[in-house]
């Protein structure tokens, strides 16, 4: 087996897309786009984020949501992660984006894409984001019998390799069963 060295970098397939939405002191709905971001514990996430509009938020409100970014709403994604809410007024609007405010945190929930987590902030120190996770929602059109339907949401990944969206493909097999094959 052959093998190229890529040297130590931040690359991990796949990456989620996460868009993460919080109001700022005035109750204005803010969203940006981050990929290093996973779940840590069964009610907690765990985002890398550098300053932004987003952390400053973070610190007033204690509160986010995080978003599965989705091919139908690919572009407004990406901008949200290329614009700052620091120098584009109204970076959400722009995106097309419209808000509800959640049920279960001061934060505001994206209504084109359809799951999101509802977090308090637990911590952030050093730039590393830990949320607890309050409730997860998920809009009905992306629901089959009672659960989240990945073909229905759509999910994108980001390729950090290519800077490209991928998506998701076909089931290949069942998780905790499959495996048993080999017992």
């Amino acid at each position: 087996m052959s093998r190229t060295d890529f040297g130590a970098k931040p690359i991990m397939l796949p990456q989620p897309v996460l868009i993460i939405a919080t109001y700022d002191e005035n109750g204005n709905p803010n969203a940006m786009n981050a990929a290093w971001g996973i779940t840590t514990d069964y009610h907690e996430i765990t985002i890398s984020l550098s300053e932004h509009k987003t952390t400053d938020n973070l610190a007033v409100r204690k509160a986010f949501t995080v978003s599965m970014a989705t091919e139908d709403q690919m572009i407004a994604c990406d901008y949200v992660g290329i614009a700052s809410g620091r120098n584009v007024p109204d970076k959400f609007a722009k995106a097309g984006f419209h808000a509800t405010k959640s049920k279960f945190v001061d934060a505001p929930l994206i209504d084109e894409l359809p799951m999101a987590l509802e977090c308090t902030v637990k911590s952030f120190e050093d730039g590393i984001l830990i949320g607890t996770i309050v409730n997860v929602s998920a809009d009905d059109s992306v629901i089959t019998d009672g659960k989240i339907d990945p073909k229905k949401l759509k999910p994108i990944t980001f390729d950090p390799c290519n800077n490209t969206y991928v998506a998701l493909g076909d089931v290949v097999g069942k998780a905790f069963s499959d495996g048993n094959k080999l017992k």
